[in-house]
């Protein structure tokens, strides 16, 4: 069937929004409206990612568990997801929000996180094996769940462990065999260094978890705290990967219009700096591309212009610019002309410097694409 017959389709029971009672035609709707976007989510604009969200967080609510499940299933491996409803069904039913939990990177940290507190073990079980589990996601996991969830991420290979997370499961694992001996096997983690750290209750269970025969790495020993050097990783060098999920997250909570300085602070805080150039791009309405050229070139001063001109104050832009994935992090030097820089440029001075270089770069392109049309082999018509 053509992407224009599952359209068709798609729309015409748009009747069953206006009162009329039926379930069959209800259930259908979300399932060919979900079924469409999945065919053209790569093509659509924000406007039309935001008229599906509304539809489908509409529709939502009026259809069985069934048809949730079956629409979570089509949204969840989706790189853009309609933000709202993708939150909304990761917080449905465990039957509905499993495939999200397990494998939707539409859901941030913070969507995680607050599922993680809010809601079911099962739930956070889901949560603790997906492909990857951040430092922040993980300590959530061992606050808040019981032992299965618990267990499920320390045997995630890709889980990141944080040092405030570590001194909590090796509490817990006291009283916790199981705990105790998937601990046993994270062969990353420095035993050694770490008995100098927690508290005395807490190394008498090391003695039986860090000082297992032949386990014990000494080349971890000199390694930089993976918390340490995740903050580093997070602040300097770009990563494509990262910056896929990041920009879509970002658009993600513009869907749910959540991006604001808040959601700004949140980035400079936990050193998520993928998602905070991915937020200059999308709050500017320039090219990903754009913003991803500025940080390879150190390009300080494009950087200071487009915040100011974003309306981001002096404290909040002191936070955001060294967090970002430049490609060498700046020095202090650095830092401190930048904020200099930025305090001295008045906010409407930055917005006609900034549209004046948007007229000129659409300029630009218009004369590169009427020089490549120039080149082009014309085909003669009657």
């Amino acid at each position: 069937m053509s992407e224009f017959e599952e359209g068709r389709r798609a729309f015409a029971s748009f009747r069953v929004l206006n009162g009329e009672d039926s379930h069959s035609e209800r259930d259908q709707l979300i399932r060919n409206m979900a079924k469409l976007f999945s065919f053209v989510s790569d093509r659509c604009d924000d406007e039309q990612v935001v008229q599906y969200d509304e539809a489908l967080c509409l529709l939502a609510e009026l259809v069985e568990v069934e048809a949730r499940a079956h629409v979570a299933k089509i949204l969840a491996p989706l790189q853009r997801a309609p933000g709202t409803v993708v939150v909304k069904l990761a917080n449905d039913d465990i039957e509905v929000a499993r495939p999200l939990l397990e494998f939707s990177n539409v859901l941030s940290d913070d969507d995680l996180i607050d599922i993680i507190e809010k809601q079911s073990e099962a739930h956070r079980d889901a949560i603790a094996g997906r492909a990857t589990v951040t430092e922040r996601v993980g300590e959530a996991i061992v606050e808040h769940g019981d032992s299965s969830s618990v267990i499920k991420l320390v045997r995630n290979a890709n889980a990141e462990i944080g040092r405030t997370a570590l001194e909590k499961l090796v509490e817990r694992a006291s009283h916790d065999a199981a705990i105790a001996e998937d601990l046993r096997n994270r062969a990353e983690i420095d035993w050694k260094s770490l008995r100098g750290e927690i508290d005395s209750v807490a190394d008498k269970v090391l003695e039986t978890l860090g000082e297992v025969d032949g386990r014990f790495d000494p080349i971890t020993a000199g390694k930089v705290n993976a918390v340490v050097y995740k903050r580093i990783r997070n602040r300097a060098g770009f990563n494509a990967q990262e910056w896929k999920v990041a920009y879509n997250q970002v658009r993600a909570l513009t869907d749910r219009k959540q991006l604001d300085d808040r959601a700004l602070a949140r980035f400079a805080r936990f050193g998520y700096g993928h998602h905070a150039a991915a937020a200059i791009a999308v709050m500017l309405r320039v090219a990903p591309e754009i913003v991803v050229k500025w940080l390879a070139s150190q390009d300080y001063a494009a950087v200071t212009v487009a915040l100011r001109a974003a309306g981001l104050q002096s404290d909040l832009f002191g936070a955001i610019a060294p967090t970002l994935p430049w490609r060498d992090l700046p020095t202090a030097d650095h830092q401190e002309m930048m904020v200099s820089r930025f305090e001295a440029l008045d906010e409407e001075e930055a917005r006609n410097i900034f549209e004046l270089w948007r007229a000129h770069s659409f300029r630009r392109r218009n004369a590169a694409s009427t020089a490549a049309n120039m080149h082009e082999p014309q085909v003669m018509t009657a």
